[in-house]
């Protein structure tokens, strides 16, 4: 017995889930059926494809080869329904992962133009606020269609540029010069975003080669947190401009000395770049690419 589609977009759903009650409940199906299809499919492939515990489910070594298959498997297939799509009548699910910024500033007035030129396709955010591996990973395994995230890619996928986001120095207003000095960041705690290590490498750079030394970095999970420790005078921060935007009363957003800025692309899988509801949606993001920044 050959395994089908079916069995396979389970056992895919299980892994993700990380457990056959989670992916039972996000399938809208039993976990008895669930756990039975999967069965099936460890016997038509002769190995155990899981490892069942008490808190979960991790892939065996066969699993972790089939997984990889199993996705390349459905991704041709749900590619070839796309391929032979006409653009004007698309229809389904456009899953695109973004940054919390990005998306909440600049995506929705493109998603609003796109949903008017085809009414009949959804378009799913996915969140990535963290590191840009993330993102790409998602587009690697087909579980996202099309990514905005820091360019240059890690991996080998297909960019265009689309917005150039400035950093600038947050601190308390009260305290605010008019114009932004190095000595701003010199004795005070830097607060950064522990989610990204490659934010803060790539900061902690920026400062160091124009002569502040760090000494004490705090860490914390979100922008918006961030924002209100600084507000209350427990250090400073370096944030990209549209992760503070709209400036929070009390806060002073102002140009670093010397100015840093992350570039932000369109990205896509090149095998995947021709499918029409990708290649549709990336074009009407091209045609808006680096636009004004939202006001603050």
């Amino acid at each position: 017995m050959k395994p089908t589609l079916a069995q396979l977009r389970l056992f895919v759903a299980v892994a993700d889930a990380g457990g056959f009650s989670e992916a039972a409940a996000e399938l809208g199906m039993s976990q008895s059926s669930l756990s039975e299809a999967v069965g099936n499919l460890e016997r038509a492939l002769g190995k155990p494809l899981l490892r069942r515990g008490r808190h979960g489910v991790t892939l065996t070594d066969p699993g972790r080869r089939a997984l990889e298959h199993a996705r390349r498997a459905l991704m041709a297939v749900d590619d070839l329904i796309l391929a032979v799509a006409e653009v004007a009548e698309l229809s389904g699910t456009l899953r695109v992962v973004s940054a919390r910024s990005a998306a909440t500033h600049l995506l929705p007035p493109a998603i609003a133009a796109f949903r008017r030129l085809h009414p009949h396709v959804s378009v799913e955010l996915l969140d990535s606020e963290t590191e840009a591996e993330a993102a790409e990973t998602l587009l690697q395994q087909g579980r996202a269609d099309l990514g905005i995230l820091p360019l240059p890619a890690r991996t080998s996928l297909l960019t265009w540029p689309y917005f150039s986001d400035e950093w600038l120095g947050v601190l308390p207003a009260a305290s605010a010069p008019k114009r932004l000095e190095w000595s701003a960041f010199q004795g005070v705690p830097l607060i950064l975003n522990a989610a990204s290590p490659s934010a803060e490498r790539l900061i902690r750079r920026h400062l160091e080669v124009h002569g502040v030394r760090v000494n004490q970095v705090q860490y914390v999970g979100e922008d918006s947190v961030i924002l209100g420790m600084v507000k209350h005078g427990l250090g400073v921060t370096v944030l990209p401009r549209l992760a503070v935007l709209p400036l929070p009363d009390g806060l002073a957003a102002l140009p670093l000395p010397a100015p840093l800025v992350r570039s932000l692309g369109i990205a896509v899988l090149p095998r995947r770049a021709s499918l029409p509801m990708i290649a549709e949606f990336a074009a009407l993001l091209r045609g808006r690419s680096d636009g004004p920044p939202p006001e603050r």
